[in-house]
């Protein structure tokens, strides 16, 4: 399976940042990217249950691919909901059930700084994903 484009950049753009205090700062800039909720957006129901932070997330398919859009009020979440936004992006839902999580953030060399609870955080951002998908289908 191949890449979406902006999982691609994210590769690249991770791969130069050296030491963490790089790779944080990058996390920052991508978790700028995000496209801002509605206050309208930000209720009960789009809040992913299973995270220590507050996330929402909304979705909507187009042509059978996926797009989806979060937020969270915590700024280093926001960076790593960016990068898996990133990863996910324009996939279908057959797709998006093949996605590694943890591969992922190995790839993009943040694994190490991944704690559990952000961690099982970002499982249930990925897995209310896929419980919207298959809703839809």
């Amino acid at each position: 399976m191949s890449l979406p484009a902006s999982a691609s950049e994210a590769l690249a753009a991770f791969a130069t940042a050296g030491a963490w205090e790089q790779r944080a700062r990058l996390l920052m800039q991508w978790g700028e990217r995000l496209q801002p909720l509605s206050e309208a957006e930000r209720c009960d129901a789009n809040r992913v249950q299973g995270c220590e932070s507050q996330v929402w997330l909304v979705a909507k398919v187009q042509d059978g691919r996926w797009q989806f859009r979060a937020a969270s009020d915590a700024r280093l979440l926001r960076g790593l909901l960016a990068l898996l936004l990133a990863r996910v992006e324009g996939l279908s839902a057959q797709d998006l059930a093949a996605v590694d999580l943890a591969d992922w953030f190995a790839r993009l060399g943040l694994a190490r700084q991944l704690s559990p609870s952000r961690s099982n955080g970002l499982n249930a951002v990925l897995q209310r994903m896929r419980e919207l998908t298959l809703r839809a289908l």
